[in-house]
């Protein structure tokens, strides 16, 4: 199964990014996961789309098209997502009609230096997969708080309870995917 990664934060050292590759070691054989940069997308524009669609765009929705499931990342900005994840999102929603979201296997990971999580972004982009029609993963649920003290100096994950957590999440995940796409494990 063939799970598109896409990381919220742009930062270098991004506790989501660090967070990302982390539970991309732990997932079970089979499960076939790449982070899908973001970064580079020109804001949406529904007239650029009309008329001559970036190349970044166009190249995006190709790159997404395949994949079984779409695993987010995001840390929480003003109790939402940030910018850059909410684009991306828009990006592959259109042109209306031809969303490249749609029937693909959703979860969400919030990931905060905070104590709550980013409870807020989780539940703000919940609310998007419901409109694009991404069945979202509901149990477990994933808010990573206090980020700052899971990771090593070498950017490795250091709490053997949040590792715990991640593998039987990644696992569930695991499960939805092959629910949700009708594949057999």
């Amino acid at each position: 199964m063939k799970i598109a990664v896409l990381v919220g934060s742009l930062r270098k050292e991004s506790f989501n990014l660090k967070t990302a590759k982390a539970t991309m070691s732990l997932a079970p054989k089979g499960l076939e996961m790449e982070i899908i940069p973001i970064g580079n997308l020109p804001l949406y524009n529904e007239d650029d789309d009309l008329h001559n669609p970036p190349d970044a765009w166009v190249a995006f929705r190709k790159k997404m098209k395949p994949f079984e499931g779409v695993l987010f990342f995001t840390p929480e900005y003003n109790r939402s997502v940030p910018a850059v994840l909410k684009n991306a999102i828009d990006v592959g929603s259109r042109p209306y009609g031809q969303s490249i979201w749609s029937g693909k296997a959703g979860a969400i990971v919030s990931v905060s230096p905070g104590a709550q999580g980013g409870f807020g972004a989780n539940h703000n982009l919940r609310q998007s997969m419901v409109f694009l029609d991404v069945p979202t993963m509901q149990q477990p649920e994933a808010y990573i708080g206090q980020a700052a003290d899971l990771f090593d100096d070498a950017g490795q994950l250091k709490n053997e309870k949040t590792k715990e957590f991640l593998r039987k999440f990644i696992h569930a995940y695991t499960a939805w995917v092959a629910k949700v796409r009708g594949i057999p494990l």
